[in-house]
């Protein structure tokens, strides 16, 4: 048995009960033109057809659509409602008793009226702007205390094309990344379309991402949150990210050029994994020679190409005659870009 199914039973019983009770009133019945039992009967019967109908509206849905919310609301939101829920009733009361004194009916209208209104003011106030008031709590603490601030205070946006390359969670375990990741719930709406993509290299992505945030918010090295700020005027998840991170005064990470182009542009400090790797990659300068292994044909004429452990391209002068073999090289040119690095070499003599 449901509990909608219950609730109907139980409300066609309560409202039945007190139809009848309300057409077996002299004056309802009598305004009716009927007698008092079939006054009786006739709103019994409404009370039955509301109750039946009206009971899971009123009682069975809100606290279905409560619990849902509650049980999707991150736990620190959930926190700050109960105390901006706590403050309002708090303030309420303060003015309940100079409101009581006032002549009737206001003297009991108004204290009801201010609770109400209290609770749900500082509900909705805490909900909405919870973590700006814990932040603007906590860093008051933070500056009068004599211990120095913890870098997980820094606050750093992570998009949907970090996540899927997966290099954050290797950067986040070496202890690097000292800050908290920020984890929007737009980003992970977008995360799960790509999982749930037909295109089987698009649908890999996408779980591949899901599984590294796993990884992520077990790790103890770093802290992952999920927020659910959203900008409902805005439709690009890119530019939501750069109006989240406004929001928060928060940096973004991500490895999409066009988007820390234009987060940059808009004074939004950007994290660019790519930019990372390529920084601590091995350098190589022309003259040094190493080991390589040409794997495939170049672009030019007898190029052949090969990669280093770091995924660095290298073009090898007169070197499709070593293909599938390993040769000494020596650099001749290195050129360094945003999007990687390449190292034009030749075979050693």
């Amino acid at each position: 048995m449901t509990l909608s199914f219950l609730s109907r039973l139980v409300g066609l019983v309560i409202f039945g009960i007190l139809g009848a009770r309300f057409g077996a009133d002299p004056s309802v019945h009598t305004s009716l033109n009927l007698s008092q039992e079939a006054g009786a009967t006739v709103m019994g019967m409404t009370g039955v057809l509301f109750g039946l109908v009206a009971t899971p509206i009123l009682t069975v849905r809100p606290v279905q659509s409560l619990r849902k919310a509650i049980n999707e609301m991150p736990a620190d939101q959930l926190v700050m409602s109960l105390a901006g829920l706590a403050v309002g009733l708090l303030l309420a009361l303060i003015s309940a008793y100079p409101l009581s004194l006032l002549p009737e009916p206001l003297n009991w209208v108004l204290p009801a009226a201010i609770t109400i209104l209290g609770g749900y003011l500082g509900l909705t106030i805490f909900a909405k702007r919870g973590r700006e008031i814990q932040e603007e709590v906590l860093s008051r603490i933070g500056r009068s205390s004599a211990r120095p601030t913890s870098t997980g205070s820094r606050k750093l946006i992570v998009d949907t094309s970090s996540l899927i390359d997966g290099r954050i969670v290797d950067v986040a375990e070496t202890g690097f990344v000292g800050g908290t990741l920020i984890v929007p719930r737009f980003v992970l709406t977008e995360l799960h379309q790509v999982a749930d993509s037909p295109d089987p290299l698009r649908r890999n992505r996408g779980r591949r991402g899901l599984n590294l945030l796993n990884k992520l918010q077990r790790s103890e090295l770093v802290m992952v949150r999920i927020v659910d700020d959203d900008f409902e005027d805005i439709s690009e998840v890119d530019d939501k990210l750069v109006a989240l991170a406004q929001q928060m005064s928060a940096s973004l990470i991500t490895n999409d050029y066009n988007l820390g182009e234009v987060a940059d542009a808009q004074g939004v400090p950007v994290l660019n994994i790519n930019k990372l790797s390529n920084a601590v990659r091995a350098i190589y300068i022309p003259g040094e020679t190493f080991a390589i292994r040409v794997i495939q044909e170049g672009r030019e004429d007898n190029q052949g190409v090969g990669y280093l452990d770091d995924g660095t391209m290298v073009l090898i002068e007169n070197g499709k005659t070593y293909l599938d073999r390993s040769i000494q090289v020596t650099v001749t040119k290195l050129i360094n870009r945003e999007t990687g690095r390449i190292i034009f070499a030749s075979p050693a003599n």
